[in-house]
């Protein structure tokens, strides 16, 4: 086995540093603007004029935060760097605090809703950056966040976060995270990246009031969000956490099966990580019975009537690889690392662009390209692959030291 992990290594270390690493290094960056593109095509070329969202930039800042933590180059440092002091240049509030949700190619506000999600992700990205840097005041605004966000969004009654307010923190009509979305109180997603973001932040400010806040998260997943009936997660709710009828996504059950235990973990508690194991696996079992094409690929999910939605994404892919190794750590069974090899097999020849760099966005049932998508959008990062190569190299690192030890 040992041979066939070395393998894979090679593999994707291979992927991370010769592929995606240097597009990102290379074509990201808005020399004219500051900060980073908000798009960028598939042949590498910026579209100058398009919006920057919340998400790609706090997912940049965590991922070069990760990668100087992890390698040590000035260059990671220097991107991490960037993204910071473009987050607090054009995304923070100075009025009322929090993070604004889009801005144009100038860095001038265009959207200025408080979405939970959006400032998850600010949490998630500068506790990351904290780890970085050491400086106390990059944890300070990761705290203020988190205080911000308990203050003014935290449901009292019910528990759990509103979707989204306005800029005041005023309740918003429409609280929808995107088009796709159902106007709702409360989501599945939004509450997955809470529950990272808090998870994150623990493991460098362990206090009381956040220890109280993640573990109320993990209790409102594993009691309202997971549906036992089915070992899916459920996407959307009302305030009281009344789930509204809504279909199965493939790519978020695989990738909170393993959010989850990295927040049990970090939490620590005995008991409810013995619970919360079992669901891990329920969540990535369920995914690969129900969830897999012919060729090893995580279809996007499946709709309300429960009819498969035949959209192969990158972004399962690869929380598929992390999720699926996840499995293999907690249950021993091979039959995962198995998953793992095919889904990596079918990344590499069908997402993977050697010509210029980084993944593709979407291939159909087939594994045919479907290049009306860009290779960085609002919704398309590092932080989904890079953080899957990082996970599986860790992952795989431990798994090898065990089995070379016996």
């Amino acid at each position: 086995m040992s041979s066939k992990i070395e393998k894979l290594q090679i593999s994707v270390n291979k992927v991370l540093f010769e592929n995606i690493l240097p597009f990102w290094l290379k074509y990201s960056v808005d020399i004219k603007n500051g900060g980073f593109w908000g798009r960028v095509a598939n042949d590498a070329r910026p579209v100058k004029d398009a919006p920057k969202s919340l998400i790609l930039n706090t997912r940049i800042l965590w991922t070069f935060s990760k990668l100087f933590i992890n390698y040590k180059k000035p260059v990671y440092l220097e991107f991490a760097d960037r993204a910071f002091n473009y987050l607090l240049k054009h995304f923070l509030d100075p009025e009322f605090g929090g993070m604004f949700w889009l801005v144009d190619a100038q860095g001038k506000v265009i959207d200025d809703k408080k979405k939970m999600y959006g400032q998850a992700f600010s949490i998630y990205a500068f506790a990351e950056y904290y780890q970085a840097t050491k400086k106390k005041s990059v944890l300070d605004r990761a705290i203020q966040l988190f205080h911000l966000m308990v203050q003014h969004a935290y449901d009292v009654d019910y528990a759990g976060f509103w979707e989204t307010t306005n800029r005041d923190w005023s309740p918003a009509e429409d609280m929808r995270l995107s088009e796709e979305d159902l106007n709702e109180a409360k989501s599945m997603n939004t509450h997955l990246h809470i529950m990272e973001a808090f998870t994150n932040l623990y493991r460098v400010w362990p206090h009381k009031i956040l220890q109280t806040h993640l573990k109320q998260i993990i209790h409102v997943f594993l009691e309202y969000i997971f549906d036992s009936r089915i070992n899916h997660l459920n996407s959307f709710f009302e305030a009281d956490w009344a789930k509204e009828i809504n279909g199965q996504s493939y790519g978020h059950d695989i990738e909170a099966s393993w959010l989850l235990m990295e927040a049990l973990t970090a939490l620590g508690e005995e008991e409810l990580l013995i619970h919360g194991r079992e669901i891990s696996i329920k969540l990535a079992r369920t995914t690969l019975e129900e969830g897999l094409s012919p060729f090893y690929a995580i279809y996007k999910g499946a709709d309300e009537s429960g009819k498969l939605i035949p959209v192969i994404e990158w972004w399962p892919q690869a929380e598929g690889c992390v999720g699926t190794l996840n499995a293999y750590q907690l249950t021993g069974d091979e039959l995962y690392l198995d998953y793992l090899h095919r889904i990596w097999q079918f990344i590499e020849k069908n997402f993977v662009d050697w010509e210029f760099g980084e993944w593709f966005y979407e291939v159909d049932g087939d594994g045919k390209l479907i290049m009306e998508h860009f290779k960085i959008s609002e919704w398309k990062g590092p932080y989904h692959n890079i953080r899957a190569c990082l996970e599986v190299l860790k992952r795989l690192e431990s798994i090898k030291k065990f089995i070379e030890s016996k």
